[in-house]
């Protein structure tokens, strides 16, 4: 498809209006001076689309961010409680957002429990975070989940999007064999499951990731544009020059400010990924099981994963997401922060000092990247005027507590977003205990699946967010 035949192809006010070429496309932001007055008709008038809307009308969008290995109590937990809370260590990296956090306490993965299983825990924890069905150890590459939450909703808003839901990682994807103590890898490289049989595999090459998001067309057709910007060292955006002007003549000011930013950080990213691309291919040994897209710099591999999050949401390309930040059990090091040994083997501190300080810096490192995140987020504008943080429900959670003891009681996890105006945050929660699954039944509520009685291992629906 050229670009003049797409222009008459998509409707003008569509928020998803691609700006196309050849294996290219380009979904655009929100723009407010292109949406009707009544924002229903962003969802292009499919029928009960509203259900998967803000009040607004304006999308809600969900995503299921996941770091391994548990927390250190003493420095997750906030002091005070309600909306007199005080972030503690670990989450001041999150204090701008302060305002649009929900930190629950109570929270419990009883599917995870080991019972006559024996070891397993970072499996199980993994496998139950967002399904809350127990797994079993069985013979060979046998596995057996249950369908996870964000599958559940990209059930009812999937077909809304280009994409009916994205699963990242930043870790390693093993996939066959077993793994911890007899339970099948996929486990714990896995968050997301569309079947009790079909783990979604987490794409963790921002390269690829990239390309699924900005390009168009078959497989082919993406594949050739690729190659032919590699080879005259053009960006994705050259592609795409003339839709672009022809738009910004269409929108206000205010709108074309937004549309440069926009094409600005498709920009940036696109020349992060080749400088990781290049850095790597210089290498006289390159890491032989690390794509070329991978950044050498952990910080730099995961804001690039959250930027691309960050901008499949402003331009509604899905509307469910997970992001696996690592996977349990995980053992990476950190020597940005000056931690060369392993997080799986610190987090088995024996109430050592230094290994608990070393636990605690990583555990601050993680919430730095949420905080990068959820800053971006919400200083940036939906269309209906509110930030794309406050039309959204975001959980950040680990399926182990305490990673010292495994644990699975009072979950160290936080829903940030305002729900679109459904959620009220800017609190410490102190729940009854109850499953986390409570709370997934709650936030499908949100996006219009009110008809799921139960999920997982429910007791019924989060009461007080």
């Amino acid at each position: 498809m050229n670009a003049s035949s797409a222009r008459t192809a998509v409707a003008p006010l569509n928020r998803r209006r691609f700006l196309r070429n050849l294996g290219i496309g380009l979904a655009l932001p929100a723009f407010e001076s292109l949406a009707p007055r009544r924002l229903a008709a962003a969802t292009g008038g499919t029928e009960g689309a509203l259900t998967a809307t803000t009040a607004t009308g304006a999308p809600l969008h969900t995503a299921f961010l996941y770091f391994p290995n548990g927390a250190i109590p003493a420095a997750w937990w906030p002091d005070g409680e309600g909306k007199n809370f005080v972030l503690n260590r670990t989450m001041k990296p999150l204090e701008k957002v302060r305002d649009q956090l929900q930190v629950f306490g109570g929270l419990a993965d009883d599917s995870a429990v080991a019972y006559s299983d024996g070891g397993g825990d970072h499996a199980r924890a993994n496998g139950t975070f967002l399904t809350g069905v127990r797994i079993k150890k069985t013979p060979g590459a046998d596995f057996h989940a249950g369908v996870s939450v964000d599958q559940v909703m990209a059930q009812h808003v999937g077909l809304l999007t280009p994409f009916r839901s994205l699963e990242l990682s930043c870790d390693s994807i093993q996939n066959v064999g077993s793994c911890d103590t007899g339970y099948a890898c996929v486990y714990q490289h896995n968050l997301s499951w569309s079947s009790p049989t079909t783990p979604l595999t987490p794409e963790v090459n921002p390269r690829l990731l990239f390309e699924r998001l900005f390009g168009a067309g078959p497989r082919a057709d993406r594949a050739k544009n690729l190659l032919l910007r590699q080879q005259e060292k053009r960006s994705i955006l050259d592609f795409v020059l003339d839709d672009a002007r022809d738009l910004s003549r269409q929108v206000s000011g205010r709108d074309q400010q937004k549309l440069a930013e926009y094409l600005g950080s498709v920009r940036d990213i696109e020349q992060r990924i080749t400088r990781a691309e290049q850095s790597r291919a210089a290498r006289s040994q390159p890491e032989a099981d690390a794509p070329a897209g991978i950044p050498d710099s952990t910080t730099e591999y995961v804001r690039l994963m959250y930027d691309m999050l960050h901008l499949a949401f402003q331009t509604d390309s899905t509307r469910v997401a997970t992001f696996m930040l690592g996977g349990e059990g995980s053992d990476r090091t950190y020597p940005e922060i000056g931690i060369t040994d392993g997080h799986h083997f610190l987090t088995h501190h024996n109430n050592r000092a230094d290994y608990i300080e070393k636990v605690t810096q990583i555990d601050v490192w993680y919430a730095s990247q949420l905080g990068y995140f959820l800053e971006k987020m919400a200083q940036t504008k939906d269309v209906d005027g509110n930030s794309l943080l406050q039309n959204s429900q975001i959980i950040y959670g680990s399926g182990n507590a305490v990673g010292n003891r495994h644990t699975l009681v009072n979950l160290t996890v936080i829903l940030a977003g305002g729900g679109g105006g459904t959620l009220a945050p800017g609190r410490f929660v102190q729940q009854p205990e109850q499953p986390i699954a409570n709370l997934y039944l709650s936030m499908m509520d949100r996006i219009g699946a009110k008809n799921i009685e139960r999920f997982g291992d429910s007791t019924g629906r989060l009461e007080n967010i």
